[in-house]
């Protein structure tokens, strides 16, 4: 097992220095999903919530927030992410929301953070806008679903 990589010689959190590293292609995807109750699934297909357009907003939630992950988690990089895609698909038989992100940059370090951080804005977000009508939401099965490139190589799981 390899070592904390943010965790200092003395055991303090560090930032990592990664200006030794080969700037690469590297693309993350995340995924995620908010179950719900069917009559709430039903609002959010027929574009009915009172705040308006739930899945259009939980998509450009989750854009802005993996392009400001750098400001919400203390010690990743700011990267000049050069794509990220945030997908909704909705889904009777959960019933709820799936999300899934990409992030993309070409640079020193990995985009893992950017890809998780716009999958769980997006789910927050459609949480937010429908929980008037269903409190009893759940955002579950955050996690990375895959990544290329970088010193660690590709790795892929199956869905969330």
């Amino acid at each position: 097992m390899k070592g904390l990589t943010h965790i200092s010689a003395s055991g303090e959190a560090h930032m990592v220095d990664v200006s030794d590293k080969a700037s690469t292609e590297r693309i993350a995807v995340a995924e995620g999903r908010v179950v719900m109750k069917p009559e709430t699934l039903a609002l959010v297909i027929a574009g009915d919530a009172k705040k308006g357009d739930v899945l259009g907003t939980a998509r450009l939630a989750g854009i802005m927030a993996a392009k400001r992950t750098h400001e919400l988690i203390p010690l990743c990089h700011p990267l000049n992410l050069t794509k990220v895609t945030v997908d909704l698909v909705t889904d009777d038989a959960l019933p709820g929301v799936r999300v899934r992100a990409m992030a993309k940059v070409t640079g020193q370090t990995g985009v893992e953070m950017e890809a998780l951080t716009a999958v769980s804005v997006a789910c927050l977000t459609i949480y937010d806008m429908v929980k008037a009508v269903d409190r009893f939401m759940r955002i579950e099965g955050i996690g990375m679903v895959e990544k290329s490139g970088g010193k660690s190589g590709d790795w892929k799981r199956g869905n969330v």
